[in-house]
Parts: structure tokens; sequence; C-alpha cells
């Protein structure tokens, strides 16, 4: 599959790595613009930006990923899907509806559970002993999407964010490519999310 991947930091790191080593063809990455980091306010790549430039992927960079040039340039790369781990924009329904298959996300929690921000974090707080990663059919609410496929790991009462942070990028990073595989073979059943 063609795929557009969007993500910025850290945790998106291993789904791109992952995604470039498949049969897939990451034909873009978008992440956010650099910023201005530190003292001297020297801009600063995102994590993924500094990946996709060693693995010489295209890489685009918008302010706002929902003006109407921004979807011109996405639909000129002919997407099948749309990857989108912790990107940092919310994506407009035109987007979403863009690729045959539709815009998929790797979340950082068991859905319905843990929705929104910080899921990782909430996790720890609330004194969870499992918790995973799930692969959604994006849509325009936040993190409401149909939910495609789950990846539970306990967590060690010892276990702090940065240590669960590091599990789940991985987690994530292979259920996505096993997300895709599904998809193209038609073997996922999506299933809605309870919104209570």
């Amino acid at each position: 599959m063609n795929v557009i991947f969007m993500g910025t930091p850290g945790f998106a790191v291993p789904t791109l790595e992952k995604l470039h080593e498949s049969a897939h063809n990451v034909v873009l990455v978008v992440t956010q613009p650099d910023k201005p980091f530190g003292r001297g306010k020297k801009l600063k790549k995102s994590e993924v930006k500094e990946v996709a430039e060693s693995l010489e992927l295209e890489i685009f960079q918008p302010d706002k990923i929902k003006k109407s040039d921004n979807i011109d340039i996405l639909k000129s790369y002919n997407p099948d899907i749309i990857v989108v781990v912790a990107y940092g924009q919310i994506l407009s329904k035109e987007i979403l509806t863009l690729p045959k298959y539709g815009c998929i996300n790797v979340h950082a929690s068991l859905l319905p559970k843990l929705r929104g921000a910080a899921p990782l974090n909430w996790a720890i707080i609330n004194g969870e002993t499992i918790t995973g990663v799930t692969t959604m059919q994006m849509d325009v609410g936040l993190d409401t999407g149909d939910m495609l496929l789950k990846a539970e790991i306990e967590i060690d009462e010892n276990m702090n964010v940065g240590e669960l942070h590091d599990v789940l990028m991985q987690k994530g990073a292979d259920l996505l490519l096993e997300t895709l595989d599904k998809i193209e073979k038609n073997q996922i059943k999506p299933q809605k999310q309870d919104d209570s």
C-alpha cells in the first residue's frame, strides 16, 4: 500500500521505521514544523523528521494541515491509507476520507478507556494493571472512531510513564503492521466504541 505517515514525537518513530522496512511504500512523512528550542531558540526538528531524513523519505511540515493547499498536496501522493501516530493536529473530514482505506490511528490505550490526551500518564495515575494500544479508524471526533485491533500489556507496579511509553511505542508499531495486513486481506471487523 502507498502510505502517508503522520507523526511527530518519539512515540511515532518505531511505527515509521517498521513501515519503512515493510512491504508498504511510505510516500510521504508529515510532521510538525521545526520549533525554536532552548535558550538560543535554535530550530529543533521533530524526532520523526530526524528519522525520516535518515531514511531519505520525503517530508512535509505544514503549519495547518487543514488548509486547502495542503490537502491538495496530500491528494497528489494518491495514498491508499494515512497512518497517524501522535501527529499533533486535528484532521479535517476531507483528509479523513481522502485515502481508499481512510486514516488509521495508533492510540496508546485500550479504547474506549483513556481517550484523549496523556493516556500513558492516566494509566499510571489511575493505578491500572493492564493497558495497551488500539488501532482505530479515525473519524471527526477525538479518539472516537471504530476500533480495529488491540494489544494488551500488564503494567508492573514499579513501571513509570517513560518505561510504559517505550513498551507501548514498540507494541503499537507491531499492531499497526498487523492492522494494515488485515485491512488489505479484508480480515478486520471494525467495532464501535461504547461512548458511555
